[in-house]
């Protein structure tokens, strides 16, 4: 089974400024909801019974989000207005915290997960990446193929050329929506093994942090996740699914701006 979770949510925000200097991208509202509310719906959806949220110092928003309110429950009560209480509803999951203190990449962030995983299997999930499937959540599509496969498995989609320089590529043998993983370039320059990019879900078998604790300064001096990949794949099968659904980016303000309101359309 895979009960746990990360999410990895510390990074400065950058694509996204300069609202992101008070505001957390994470926090960005889609209808009445923050982004990372669906997020954690997700992971909820998805059998995820206790996640692990990465945050900075800067980042108070996110958490305050996730705790209970009193004040605000005392004073809708106190107003008659408790219809108003359902609002303030969130995923029944339970959620932990953990700060990081130095953005150094998405490999440090989820290594800094090692004591909460113990030796499970755990998901991975980016809350920039916001995916709409009408029928099986992203995180449990990944799930599906751990169950089978008992690997780590990563969450693909196929990327135009001319982008494929902003992600991570892998190589395999892309026959079906199923792929063994021989290889992995992290933002190629040129030459790119395919036209499938990694997005922001992944299932992990817990030797990944053997590879994490590894690493050194990768692509933009930081802790790529990549590079862990690179390395777990050469002492074990990794499996990509390409995810069934259509993924937006809310760091890329067109592709925010289309799924508002396509959310919108939806509620």
């Amino acid at each position: 089974m895979v009960r746990k979770a990360i999410i990895p949510a510390a990074g400065y925000g950058t694509r996204s400024l300069p609202i992101t200097k008070a505001i957390p991208k994470e926090m960005f509202p889609i209808g009445l909801k923050p982004a990372i509310h669906y997020i954690v719906e997700e992971a909820a959806q998805s059998g995820i019974e206790q996640l692990l949220i990465i945050i900075s110092n800067s980042k108070h928003a996110i958490l305050d989000y996730f705790d209970h309110s009193m004040e605000l429950e005392t004073f809708l009560k106190n107003k008659n207005k408790q219809h108003l209480l359902q609002h303030l509803e969130l995923p029944k999951i339970d959620i932990f915290f953990m700060k990081q203190y130095y953005a150094k990449g998405l490999g440090d962030a989820i290594r800094l997960g090692k004591q909460f995983v113990g030796n499970e299997p755990f998901g991975v999930l980016l809350p920039d990446d916001f995916v709409i499937s009408d029928g099986t959540p992203a995180l449990q599509q990944l799930i599906d193929i751990y169950q089978d496969t008992h690997s780590s498995v990563l969450g693909l989609k196929k990327v135009k050329e001319d982008q494929l320089q902003n992600y991570g590529v892998i190589q395999g043998d892309a026959h079906t929506d199923l792929i063994q993983i021989e290889g992995i370039v992290e933002k190629p320059k040129e030459n790119p093994p395919s036209d499938l990019a990694v997005i922001g879900r992944y299932i992990f078998t817990p030797q990944i942090f053997q590879h994490l604790e590894q690493l050194m300064e990768g692509v933009d001096g930081e802790l790529q996740l990549t590079d862990a990949i690179k390395g777990l794949i050469e002492y074990e099968s990794v499996y990509g699914k390409i995810i069934s659904g259509d993924r937006y980016d809310i760091g890329k303000l067109e592709e925010y701006i289309e799924l508002i309101k396509i959310m919108g359309e939806k509620s």
